[in-house]
């Protein structure tokens, strides 16, 4: 027998040790927390059928075996679906892979194997190793895209039978008793939603999902966002059953925003008159037709009186913050309210809320009708 045969012979009467199998084992379970914490014969069963898978590998020439692959492929599939990291199988493997190779080089030693031989050996066990740690990583993250997308999709499920008010026995990952901001979103491309979801949860867990081809997130709290992020509208937080109703809102909202030009997370509060002048175009234009029927909407000094009567609403009555906004002085403001005034016979300051809602929604819808020059 050459000495490269007693080597593989070496290889051959080990692997039928059950104490070497015992002590791989205990080795590759006390070096990773996450392997040491799961069953000694599940385990057992990955070692023994990568060990074997070596010995095929190196009984064939050195290349690695199809069923080693394939059994570190199934290490890293389990562990994935396991929950132990990479990292943690990685280590677990490799202070398995140690033991064996130092317990071979010892008792190869002690059989008189040539230290050539043995470093050959060692070299060829290396290079089976290597290819099985490529597998159990590729299959290992496989598995973890796998499941993610899983997950997601359940819980995009989830959300879409939540969101339209269908039965939904288990509110999981939600907690049934914790009340959620609904927050929609016009954002349907995938990686912008993926940021708008970190930003959005970063107060706190959420679910977040595209349903009915836009983003929409449950939070329990809501984060600071800066103003320049699209429109997000944010219904008042409700429990999981009761979110239907709200997103519905919260819908409408958001259409309502978005041809306003809105951008930043807004409350579905402070969108209420919004949504509803929006929801009615027919009272619009009626009270566009009654208030406002002396304006010509081809007239570009009409619609700068328009535009300007809406600031000065929208600014809370006030000369210089309508000024500021409009980059004019304050008289011109003035003179600008006074001559709508002129020509509508009504004042614009009016007595109740009520006159000044319908000044608004009339102004709104009269520039609306006017087309993008008016805005």
């Amino acid at each position: 027998m050459d000495d490269s045969d007693r080597y593989l012979r070496l290889l051959l009467d080990g692997t039928a040790d059950p104490g070497l199998l015992d002590a791989t084992v205990l080795a590759a379970r006390a070096r990773s927390a996450q392997v040491g914490e799961l069953p000694e014969a599940e385990v057992r069963r990955h070692v023994r059928a990568l060990i074997e898978g070596v010995l095929t590998s190196l009984a064939g020439g050195g290349e690695a075996d199809p069923a080693a692959l394939e059994a570190a492929g199934r290490l890293g599939s389990d562990r994935a679906r396991q929950g132990v990291p990479v990292a943690a199988l990685l280590d677990g493997f490799q202070a398995g892979r140690e033991y064996l190779v130092r317990r071979l080089t010892t008792e190869g030693r002690r059989q008189g194997v040539p230290d050539g031989v043995l470093l050959d050996g060692l070299t060829a066990i290396d290079g089976v190793t290597t290819a099985l740690v490529h597998r159990m990583v590729h299959a290992h993250r496989t598995a973890e895209l796998e499941m993610a997308q899983t997950t997601r999709e359940g819980q995009a499920q989830l959300l879409r039978r939540l969101l339209h008010g269908e039965p939904t026995p288990h509110p999981a990952p939600l907690d049934a008793a914790t009340a959620y901001h609904c927050v929609v979103s016009d954002v349907s491309d995938p990686s912008v939603a993926s940021r708008l979801e970190g930003a959005l949860t970063e107060a706190g867990p959420g679910l977040s999902a595209l349903v009915d081809g836009r983003m929409v997130a449950l939070v329990a709290r809501l984060p600071d966002l800066p103003a320049d992020v699209p429109l997000m509208v944010a219904a008042p937080p409700r429990r999981p059953a009761d979110l239907a109703p709200p997103y519905a809102l919260a819908r409408r909202a958001l259409t309502a925003g978005t041809r306003a030009g809105l951008t930043g997370l807004r409350h579905l509060g402070d969108l209420a008159l919004l949504t509803a002048a929006d929801g009615e175009p027919d009272l619009g234009r009626l009270l566009a037709d009654t208030l406002l029927a002396a304006l010509v909407p081809g007239d570009p000094f009409h619609r700068e009186l328009a535009e300007t009567a809406l600031a000065y609403l929208d600014h809370g009555t006030r000369i210089e913050p309508t000024a500021a906004a409009l980059h004019v002085h304050g008289n011109t403001v003035k003179y600008r309210l006074r001559r709508l005034r002129d020509l509508t016979g009504r004042p614009l300051a009016a007595a109740s809320v009520a006159d000044t809602a319908h000044w608004w929604w009339a102004l709104r819808t009269w520039l609306d009708a006017a087309g993008p020059a008016a805005r």
